[in-house]
C-alpha cells in the first residue's frame, strides 16, 4: 500500500496505516529495546525502574542518611511507646526490632507490599495497553503484522505504569513519618523516618521529642494490630484488591490517545499513555460492597489505634490531645498521601468514620474492660459493622455476652463462623 503524503497517519483511511510500513515498525522496535533495556521482573509492572524513580525523586530533594542520633533516638522513642502500650492494650508487643530508615530505605522495604497492593490495577492498565487497538477494526492480516507491535506496547505499558508508580512513591515517600500511614501494613518492621517527622512537625509549636513519641505510639500500636491479629493483614489486602477487580480502563480514551501519534516519536507515545486519567472504577454494587468494608474497617483500625495511644498518652505527654486532633484531621480530611495513593491503586483510603469508630471502642472498654474490647479482633465475625458505628450502644449492650469462646462451640449458638 503506498503512502500518501499527509495521509499516514490517518485511521480513517486505513486503520493500519497509524503503524507506518515494515521499515518504520522495525526502526520504531529496535528503539523500544533499547527504552526496554532495563531488567523487568515478573508480572506487569517494571518495579526495578519504579524503585528507581521513587529513589531518584527523594534523593533530587534532599535525603541524608540517618545519623547515628537520629536513629537511637527513634529506637528509644519506639521502646518506651511500646512499653507504654502494655497499659492500654492486652495485645502483646509487635515491636521486635525498631529501626529509623531514610526515605529511600522506606521505598526499598516497601516494595513487596506495594506489589500486591498496585498489580491489581497495573495489569488491567497494561493489558489494555497492549491489546486496545489489537482486535478493533484491524483486518486479520493487518492485526497478524500488527502483533509485535502490541506486544511490545504492552511493554511499554508496563514501564509506563512503572513510572507513574515510581512518581506517586516518591512523593509519597516524602511525607510519610512510618510503615503505617495509610492504614496498611507496609512491613513487617516498626519504623520512623527523621524526615518525615521534620516534615509532620512543620507548624506545630510543640516540643520534638512529644512528637516523635506520640508518632511511636501510633507506630507500635499499628504492629501490634497487624502482628497479632492474623485475619486483618490478608482482611484489608482482599479487600483492596475485591475493588481493585471493579477498575477499569478507558479504552476510548486510550485509543484516542494513541490515535496519530509518530510510532517513530517513543517519547510522545510514554506521554500520551503515562496521564492518571485511564481509571474509572465501575459502580456495581460488588464494588461498593467492597469499598464499604475497606472503609469500615479502616475506620475500627484507626480508630482502635487512636483510643489505645490516647490512653497511653494520658498523663504522660502534655501535647498529646493537640497532636491526635492533628492526626485525626488529617487522616479524615486527606491529603497528599491520600491522593498519591489513589494514582496508585484507584481509591482514596479515608477512614470516613473514624470519630465513630472511636466512639464504639472507648464505649467497649468502659462497658467490658481492656481484655472484652479487645477480644472483638479475635476473629472478623465478632467485628462491628458499618451498622454498628451508626448505633454503638446497641452494639455494646447486645455483643455483651458474645466473645471469641463462642467461635469454638460450633453452630450450637445459632452463630457459626462462616461467612
Amino acid at each position: 500500500m503506498t503512502d500518501l503524503p499527509g495521509r499516514e497517519n490517518d485511521p480513517n483511511e486505513n486503520p493500519f496505516a497509524m503503524f507506518g510500513n515494515p521499515e518504520q515498525m522495525a526502526q520504531a522496535m529496535r528503539q523500544f529495546a533499547d527504552m526496554l533495556s532495563a531488567p523487568q521482573g515478573s508480572g506487569p509492572v517494571n518495579w526495578d525502574m519504579a524503585k528507581n524513580i521513587a529513589r531518584h525523586a527523594v534523593v533530587a530533594e534532599g535525603d541524608p542518611s540517618v545519623m547515628e542520633g537520629e536513629r537511637r533516638q527513634i529506637v528509644e522513642a519506639l521502646s518506651l511507646a511500646d512499653l507504654w502500650l502494655n497499659e492500654a492494650t492486652t495485645l502483646p508487643s509487635g515491636v521486635s526490632t525498631p529501626q529509623a530508615w531514610s526515605r529511600s530505605e522506606w521505598i526499598e522495604n516497601t516494595i513487596p507490599i506495594w506489589r500486591k497492593l498496585c498489580e491489581p490495577i497495573a495489569e488491567r492498565m497494561v493489558d489494555t495497553m497492549g491489546g486496545a487497538l489489537g482486535g478493533s477494526g484491524l483486518p486479520p492480516e493487518a492485526q497478524q503484522m500488527a502483533g509485535p507491535l502490541m506486544g511490545m506496547l504492552k511493554q511499554m505499558g508496563g514501564m509506563m505504569v512503572g513510572q507513574q508508580i515510581g512518581q506517586a512513591l516518591g512523593s509519597l515517600a516524602r511525607e510519610v513519618v512510618g510503615t503505617t500511614d495509610i492504614g496498611l501494613p507496609l512491613s513487617d518492621t516498626a519504623a520512623l523516618l527523621p524526615g518525615g517527622i521534620a516534615h509532620f512537625s512543620e507548624g506545630l509549636e510543640i516540643p520534638a521529642d512529644e512528637i516523635r513519641l506520640y508518632l511511636a505510639l501510633r507506630e507500635a500500636a499499628h504492629h501490634r494490630l497487624f502482628q497479632h491479629v492474623p485475619w486483618l493483614r490478608s482482611h484489608l489486602l482482599g479487600a483492596v484488591e475485591e475493588y481493585a477487580k471493579g477498575i477499569t480502563v478507558d479504552t476510548s480514551a486510550l485509543e484516542e490517545q494513541i490515535r496519530g501519534l509518530d510510532i517513530n516519536n517513543p517519547q510522545a507515545i510514554q506521554e500520551a499513555l503515562s496521564g492518571g486519567n485511564l481509571l474509572k472504577p465501575e459502580e456495581t454494587e460488588r464494588q461498593k460492597a467492597a469499598l464499604a468494608r475497606l472503609e469500615t474497617m479502616l475506620a475500627l483500625v484507626e480508630g482502635w489505634v487512636a483510643t489505645v495511644v490516647d490512653k497511653a498518652a494520658q498523663g504522660k505527654l502534655p501535647s498529646a490531645v493537640a497532636l491526635g486532633e492533628t492526626v485525626r484531621r488529617r487522616r479524615a480530611t486527606g491529603g497528599p498521601a491520600e491522593l498519591t495513593f489513589g494514582t496508585l491503586v484507584g481509591l482514596e483510603l479515608r477512614p470516613r468514620r473514624l470519630r465513630e469508630a472511636a466512639a464504639l471502642w472507648r464505649e467497649l472498654e468502659s462497658a467490658r474492660g481492656l481484655d472484652g474490647r479487645d477480644a472483638l479482633w479475635g476473629h472478623p465475625d465478632l467485628m462491628p459493622t458499618a451498622e454498628d458505628l451508626d448505633d454503638p450502644d446497641a452494639f455494646v449492650r447486645g455483643e455483651a455476652a458474645w466473645d471469641i469462646s463462642q467461635l469454638d462451640k460450633g453452630p450450637d449458638d445459632g452463630k457459626g463462623d462462616e461467612g
